[in-house]
């Protein structure tokens, strides 16, 4: 009976083996497919996974690429309207520079004051006694180049002056910026509240928004009334930022620092340059002082310079010559930075 049972027992089993066989031999195929398309779609979900992927990164380039070019066409029509306003910065009108001055006097009254000058000059050289052919040269200097210098230097006393300030009305505008405040008030904020001329510039920019003008074009014409690369700078950050974007407060921040830093190199280039400066100043009065010396030592000896022709002509040789080496040594002490 037990041999019997387990008879019965293995023939189901091999029965069933065989059944499991049969079945797997016929379903294999099905089976293979499916795994297949298991696979192919695997793929496939990868593949497109992938082309997501790959999509997302060639539309940031896209963007990237598209902002790059919209900063490089701002920096171009930049480039263009500065390069159209060089002559008025760089070598402006005599009514330019007198509005760069900070003066309000009008260009037909400088001219009186200019024929004024040039007179006045030339009646205190007639009273002290200097020769009739010097004085038409006297009224030139005393009409043409004594105001005019001075336009120069409170034009550049001015510059310097907004140089001083510049720096810290920007970092007035980024602290304001940061606090949520918009832009226009942080300007109207250092017109009420800096000081001169940075005032002045910055009152120029409210009255022109106030006129219908945007801030950006507002800010590009500052170089027109401040004639420094600075001033520039501020109207060309303003205008790439309304343009591409960005964060406003890092960018005039970043432009405050590299004005701190220019202004340390040109504080450390004019201390290096010094000890040249000093030994210009002592070789160009060394003549004088020779002269001086001599005179009062053997007076006859220099008086011949002072008394006939060929001692003027020496004396006129020699200033020309000692001009033109006091204007080499300047333009080789002066760095521009």
């Amino acid at each position: 009976m037990f041999g019997i049972d387990t008879t019965v027992l293995a023939f189901v089993v091999l029965a069933g083996f065989s059944a499991g066989a049969v079945a797997y031999a016929l379903l294999f195929g099905r089976i293979s497919s499916e795994k297949q398309v298991g696979k192919r779609l695997e793929t496939i979900k990868a593949a497109e996974t992938d082309r997501a992927v790959v999509k997302a990164s060639r539309d940031r380039l896209a963007e990237a690429a598209k902002r790059r070019k919209s900063v490089q066409d701002s920096l171009k029509d930049l480039d263009e309207k500065q390069k159209a306003r060089d002559a008025n910065v760089k070598k402006p009108p005599l009514k330019v520079q007198i509005r760069q001055a900070g003066m309000s006097v009008t260009i037909e009254r400088f001219y009186i004051y200019s024929i004024v000058c040039g007179l006045v000059l030339t009646l205190l050289a007639y009273i002290v006694g200097a020769p009739l052919i010097v004085l038409p040269g006297v009224l030139l200097a005393g009409a043409l180049g004594l105001p005019r210098w001075f336009v120069s230097f409170r034009r550049a006393r001015r510059v310097k002056a907004f140089l001083e300030e510049f720096p810290n009305a920007l970092e007035v505008i980024v602290r304001a910026v940061k606090s949520g405040l918009p832009l226009n008030d942080g300007i109207r904020l250092i017109a009420n509240e800096a000081r001169e001329p940075v005032k002045t510039e910055f009152r120029r920019i409210v009255d022109s928004q106030q006129m219908g003008m945007s801030i950006p074009d507002a800010a590009l014409r500052m170089p027109e009334t401040m004639p420094c690369p600075e001033a520039g700078f501020f109207g060309i950050v303003i205008q790439i930022q309304s343009q591409a974007g960005g964060n406003l407060s890092e960018a005039l921040g970043n432009l405050a620092r590299v004005l701190r830093d220019r202004k340390k190199m040109k504080a450390k280039v004019q201390a290096l340059s010094m000890e040249a400066k000093a030994s210009a100043a002592i070789i160009g009065a060394l003549p004088f002082i020779v002269a001086l010396l001599v005179y009062l030592t053997s007076p006859t000896y220099i008086m011949p310079l002072f008394t006939t022709n060929i001692g003027h002509l020496i004396l006129g040789v020699a200033g020309v010559w000692m001009s033109i080496g006091i204007f080499v040594m300047r333009k080789m002490m002066n760095f521009e930075v």
